[in-house]
């Protein structure tokens, strides 16, 4: 009789877990993006970014 694998078993668990987060993730930033929407009309579906915070690949300038 085969002996159970339990790294796979628990790799699997670990990825499904994974995937669930993402997609709970998901709902809650396009939940965040309908509030928005209608708190502000006008943006027409325009997302605000934060210009302030430098690009994480480039160097900064001393």
């Amino acid at each position: 009789m085969a002996k159970p694998n339990y790294s796979f078993a628990k790799r699997q668990r670990d990825l499904a877990k994974e995937q669930k987060k993402e997609e709970k993730l998901q709902r809650k930033k396009a939940t965040a993006e309908e509030e928005a929407a209608a708190l502000n009309p006008d943006a027409e579906g325009d997302v605000a970014t934060d210009e302030t915070e430098a690009p994480k690949d480039q160097a900064p300038d001393a």
